[in-house]
Order: structure tokens, then C-alpha cells, then sequence
């Protein structure tokens, strides 16, 4: 059995409690999440795909294959492309039901907006409702 969504956030805060709350070891361990973030398609950096209320450029494509969602994205800046990744690994593979009714409690359980600021948060924010759209789109589709 696949790990669930609260497992995968739960290792993430894991990951970041490591830091010690520490500001430029968080900033870089996201900056070095996004560089582990696949390779998205060019073809998919289109219009279609920006992610409205970003100050930076965010892609973010969502197909489904067997019931379950799958997530592509980029960012043109390196913060806001590590913050991207950790949704698509969190969310990656689950179904839109699953990304529908996931409590994304990471963000304050790590303390990442102190990290982020405003804007980016915002931007997070503006992610995962994209995320949460899609999920509602293919969830309808399947009925």
C-alpha cells in the first residue's frame, strides 16, 4: 500500500524539524528540494498552466491515469519551484477525492511562513487551490 498524504507530510516536517528552525538552511533545503523536482515538458509551460497569484512564474499541469492525479511543475525562480515540489510529492499519486480532502497542515506545522514571507505564501496558498481545482475537475469527470 502506497503511503497516504499525512504520511508524506509528516516525513516532510521530519525533514525540516532537522533544521532547527534555522532561516538559511530552510530556504536552502527548499531551494534543493526544487532542484530534485522532474523535468517538466516545455510544451506545458503555456499559458494554461500558470498558476494565478504567483509573483513568480509557476507551471503546474495535473493529468490522471488509473484514478489517480499526477502532478507536473516548474517555477522560474529556485524558493518558489522547491515549494512547488514538496506539493507534487505530497500529492503525486493520490486520488482527486484523496487531494480533494487532504488537510495540507505541513506549512504550519514546519513554520514556513516565516521562512517565506508574505508573497510567497500567498503563492503556496494560490498552489494548492490550483492543485484542489484540478482535483475537483477529474473527481466530476470520473463520476
Amino acid at each position: 500500500m502506497s503511503e497516504t498524504i499525512n504520511d508524506i507530510q509528516n516525513e516532510i516536517i521530519e525533514e525540516f524539524s532537522m533544521l532547527d528552525s534555522d532561516m538559511e538552511m530552510t530556504i536552502e533545503y527548499v531551494m534543493e528540494l526544487g532542484q530534485q523536482l522532474p523535468e517538466m515538458a516545455e510544451a506545458l509551460k503555456n499559458e494554461d498552466n500558470i498558476v494565478k497569484g504567483c509573483q513568480s512564474k509557476v507551471w503546474l499541469n495535473a493529468e490522471t491515469k488509473d484514478g489517480k492525479m499526477y502532478l507536473e511543475a516548474d517555477s522560474n525562480t529556485a524558493i518558489t519551484k522547491g515549494l512547488v515540489s514538496i506539493l507534487v510529492r505530497i500529492l503525486n499519486g493520490h486520488t482527486p477525492q484523496e487531494i480533494l480532502n487532504a488537510d495540507l497542515y505541513f506549512v504550519d506545522k514546519i513554520g514556513l511562513n516565516r521562512f517565506i514571507g508574505t508573497q510567497r505564501s500567498n503563492g503556496l496558498g494560490a498552489m494548492m487551490k490550483q492543485i484542489k481545482i484540478y482535483g475537483l475537475a477529474y473527481s466530476a469527470k470520473a463520476e
